[in-house]
């Protein structure tokens, strides 16, 4: 079979495409026909060294992804040969090998049906950032009826499922995007503002359309300069759910902005799921999503041969997910 592989951890140029053996599945696996495959940011970190792991080399990268079950290791119930199945979450692409392989070995228990209604494409990169910004939404205390979430970066993956679920929450959504024709698309997603952080009076702005009003919680995924910014937006009690950190370091934030509003931030990390744990999350995520006529959204899908491209993409502010097209 055609991989992907990554042959150090300084970057993605250590990509290479290569002939290899298929994997065979063990005991309580499937052999997944790969179809779609999912970038994800973190993709990027584990090969620039940044991320916690340290898969054996020469590794595949890839979270996401999803298939046909081509055959099923000893004691593998309830998935059989020509089922389509989409990856939730695991060890995939992490400790062991990713989707970026036209087969891939993946245990059972960390697959998913396609919900009703969806395509291959649209299930093929959500489980990751939906399951993520489902946890960033819930990991405080439950949001009340038209609380104000605050999502950064929200024309990326992550960004785009958070708009989505805050809004089938009940929240008023505001979103942070550069981009005029991304805004307008934000809204028709759920978000009831929109503003461009790149005009250092949006706080005040974003202040102004609230009225009385305070962000309750933000779904950071952007870190930088921003943050400092996306603090002052806090109300009383006000959370931070930090996803990503796209642009960087925090520069000279200043803790004393948390003492007088008792201001709380906390990491997200979808890892700290246990598999019962992300099996409901994710039918939550599917049952909020159904309940206001939304799937998730595909920005663009490259050949496999695209890899390289496909991951420029992804740096450069897509609107929604970024695909690598497995099948042949």
């Amino acid at each position: 079979m055609r991989a992907w592989l990554l042959d150090d951890f300084n970057g993605l140029r250590a990509l290479r495409i290569a002939e290899i053996p298929d994997p065979q599945p063990s005991s309580g696996e499937v052999l997944l026909e790969v179809h779609y495959a999912g970038l994800n940011p973190a993709d990027r970190y584990l090969a620039e060294k940044q991320y916690p792991l340290r898969p054996k080399l020469p590794h595949i990268l890839g979270r996401d992804g999803i298939g046909r079950v081509l055959a099923t290791g000893e004691g593998v119930t309830g998935v059989a040969p020509g089922d389509l199945r989409a990856v939730l979450r695991g060890d995939t692409g992490g400790t062991r090998p990713g989707t970026f392989a036209e087969k891939v070995a993946v245990p059972a228990e960390d697959l998913v049906p396609v919900p009703d209604g969806w395509t291959e494409q649209e299930a093929a990169g959500a489980t990751l950032v939906y399951l993520t910004a489902y946890q960033a939404l819930t990991m405080w205390e439950p949001l009340a009826p038209g609380a104000v979430v605050l999502v950064t970066g929200a024309s990326g993956g992550v960004g785009v499922a958070s708009v989505q679920l805050a809004k089938a929450l009940g929240c008023h959504v505001v979103a942070l995007s550069r981009s005029a024709e991304k805004s307008e698309r934000l809204r028709q997603l759920g978000a009831a503002d929109t503003f461009n952080p790149d005009d250092g009076d949006w706080p005040k702005r974003l202040k102004a359309a609230l009225g009385t009003r305070r962000v309750d919680l933000a779904v950071d995924n952007i870190g930088g300069k921003l943050f400092p910014q996306m603090i002052e937006t806090l109300g009383e009690r006000g959370r931070v759910s930090v996803v990503g950190r796209l642009a960087g370091p925090v520069p000279e934030f200043n803790t004393a902005t948390l003492f007088f509003r008792r201001l709380r931030i906390g990491g997200v990390a979808v890892g700290a799921y246990t598999k019962a744990e992300g099996h409901a999350a994710w039918r939550e995520v599917v049952k909020l999503l159904r309940s206001i006529n939304a799937k998730p959204l595909v920005d663009r899908v490259f050949p496999f041969e695209e890899l390289r491209q496909a991951f420029d993409r992804l740096a450069s502010g897509p609107m929604g997910k970024v695909l690598l097209a497995v099948r042949r």
